[in-house]
């Protein structure tokens, strides 16, 4: 009996650990269009983790997917986004269009748009996402120019990388 009760705790402690460990990542995909001549780029991120970014950033109370949201968080959203999210498409500063937000379960999808790329030959991006609040985040980054794919993974050291086709 007190081998069993020995094995339940340690296996509730095990179970325990696994589910209070929590991962940060986020992904930004990013896709040229030739036909519409724009880099079209979708970003999901963890609801609760972005809430508590612009919460902390900018004194204020989202409280998303609620009765109680506020009716102007895109405002923050793309506030946000722009001060932590910055592209160079061939060794040229861009800025992008803010579209749009969507909510999927736990995730939360940004969609933004950079209008006016004839080519692409390179892409620099730059991504401090969450990194200020979650020193542990990590922001993958997937691109498609062409048929040709490209994938790196960014942290709060390695923030900034350039994507070659």
């Amino acid at each position: 009996m007190k081998l069993h009760k020995n094995f339940l705790i340690l296996l509730f402690i095990t179970l325990m650990s696994f589910s209070a460990h929590k991962y940060y990542l986020s992904l930004t995909q990013i896709n040229f269009s030739s036909k519409s001549k724009s880099v079209q780029i979708i970003i999901n991120v963890f609801m609760d983790d972005i809430e508590t970014a612009l919460n902390k950033d900018y004194d204020i109370d989202l409280q998303l997917t609620t009765e109680k949201e506020l009716k102007e968080n895109d405002v923050y959203f793309e506030k946000y986004l722009n001060e932590k999210l910055h592209f160079k498409v061939n060794t040229i500063d861009k800025k992008f269009n803010y579209i749009g937000k969507e909510y999927e379960g736990e995730l939360v999808y940004f969609y933004l748009e950079i209008e006016n790329i004839n080519a692409v030959d390179q892409i620099t991006i730059s991504n401090k996402i969450l990194v200020k609040h979650f020193p542990k985040q990590e922001n993958l980054i997937k691109s498609k120019v062409g048929k040709v794919n490209k994938s790196v993974l960014l942290d709060a050291e390695n923030y900034s990388e350039t994507l070659k086709y």
